[in-house]
């Protein structure tokens, strides 16, 4: 029996145009309407190399009895009970509705793994409803677009964690989005910089081989170039990039689509290599590099390349730390290795950073540790005091970690100061052994989900 996913919801929130996507064919009628899908219809879904058997439901409505709406929720039922998971589909532009929380709430009940995602968030559109999500109590809501395929790596990694069988395993391959064989799960690495800073020297000597085009030539490399390679038994993928320039200097529509494909490869990695140079250490666009890095949640080492005809070392790294503390504080700690791709010294420094880096970025807290730990840090730094009130904080607990992502539950979240906020993400980074990983801490309005209080 293959790998089984439902996808489910209640009416017009995308499901049908979600199904359509996955299995690369228009299968299922779409219209405005809500409720046009009254049947299951099942197909073959793909994303990549993940395969899985897909069962589109018309949409849940509350409704029982012999209606139509009451068998449409029957089909829906019963699909789930077939289904090894299942994706929730919610309109993030209309926002979580009460039909959302019912639903939600029933799904709670139910040992199907439910994969929560927040459609309809092309182009940043509907965060406010996505973050409202949370609420629902079912996890991380994913960041979607069924119409526009938004979201779809970021779901690939859910699903094939929930079931790696689903991974082809025929032999056939893949070809992924930077022209390789997907055929395992090896840890996704980008290698980003300004032009000429090293990066493809960094990547041969990584390897071993002159795979990469280089050259004292700014720009030679125009694509986000894909090699598969194994650091000390473990799978990697290194994605060499072109060098991202600033915006004002990008001429040029080939230059434009290599700065885009330098910004996707960083979005589909999980640890970034951001090389600078060390005569001339974090300049404003590697500033501005780094922070699309943290932004996007990823893992974040700093080489330093041409350490071995550094002018004067000691300022060098001085001058780099400092920047980083006052420029970088979402991600304190970064780990900064100084090296030369040209020489290979330092360099056997620079992969444990990066395994070390993608195991805290992986790291998840147990729920119950995690509210020991809320006593204590509200116990020694109580919350402010709001319209003469102080703040409560009822409850904290991870909903993911790629990064490590928290919510935390109070009844007057909007109230919170941004300072307080930033005392407990501090707090998190130094006592979980999270230095150098971006952690996202969403403090959320209202009850407890898990309890009702």
């Amino acid at each position: 029996m293959p790998f089984t996913v439902a996808v489910i919801g209640r009416p017009n929130v995308g499901k049908s145009t979600l199904f359509n996507r996955l299995i690369g064919k228009r299968h299922a009628i779409i219209d405005d309407t809500p409720g046009v899908t009254r049947d299951r219809r099942e197909g073959d879904g793909r994303i990549a190399d993940l395969h899985f058997r897909l069962i589109d439901t018309a949409g849940l409505a509350d409704a029982n009895g012999d209606s139509l709406e009451g068998r449409m929720r029957r089909q829906t039922e019963r699909a789930l009970d077939e289904a090894d998971a299942a994706l929730f589909l919610i309109d993030a532009r209309a926002g979580v509705t009460p039909f959302d929380e019912h639903f939600a709430a029933w799904l709670r009940t139910r040992d199907t793994p439910i994969v929560l995602l927040a459609n309809k968030c092309e182009c940043g559109a509907g965060e406010a409803g996505r973050l409202d999500a949370y609420s629902l109590g079912l996890g991380e809501p994913l960041a979607f677009s069924s119409e526009h395929g938004e979201g779809l790596g970021d779901l690939y990694d859910t699903l094939a964690t929930l079931q790696p069988e689903a991974l082809a395993s025929d032999g056939s391959s893949t070809v992924g989005n930077f022209g390789e064989a997907m055929s395992e799960r090896p840890l996704q690495l980008a290698i980003v910089g300004r032009p000429n800073v090293g990066k493809s020297t960094m990547v041969n000597h990584l390897i071993g081989e002159d795979r990469v085009l280089t050259g004292p030539e700014a720009g030679i490399t125009r694509d986000a170039i894909s090699v598969s390679w194994e650091y000390d038994g473990r799978a990697v993928r290194l994605i060499d990039t072109a060098g991202l320039r600033k915006r004002a200097r990008v001429t040029g529509r080939l230059e434009s689509l290599s700065a885009g494909d330098t910004l996707r490869a960083i979005r589909f990695a999980q640890v970034v290599i951001l090389i600078l140079d060390s005569n001339v250490v974090l300049e404003k666009q590697d500033l501005t590099i780094a922070r699309q890095v943290a932004d996007e949640g990823r893992g974040l080492v700093i080489a330093v390349n041409k350490w071995d005809v550094a002018e004067d070392r000691r300022a060098s790294l001085t001058r780099l730390h400092d920047k980083l503390e006052t420029s970088l504080p979402q991600v304190r700690g970064v780990p900064t290795v100084t090296c030369s791709a040209k020489t290979g010294k330092g360099m056997d420094q620079l992969l444990p950073a990066v395994f070390d880096l993608h195991e805290k970025w992986n790291r998840r807290i147990a729920t119950s540790e995690l509210n020991r730990w809320l006593a204590v840090m509200t116990e020694a730094h109580p919350p402010p005091v709001a319209a003469g009130r102080r703040i409560r904080l009822r409850y904290i607990t991870q909903a993911k970690a790629k990064p490590p992502t928290f919510i935390l539950f109070s009844g007057r979240a909007d109230k919170l100061p941004e300072s307080y906020n930033r005392y407990l993400i501090n707090g998190l980074r130094d006592d979980f052994g999270l230095l150098g990983v971006p952690i996202r801490l969403i403090p959320r309005k209202g009850k407890n989900p898990y309890t009702g209080h």
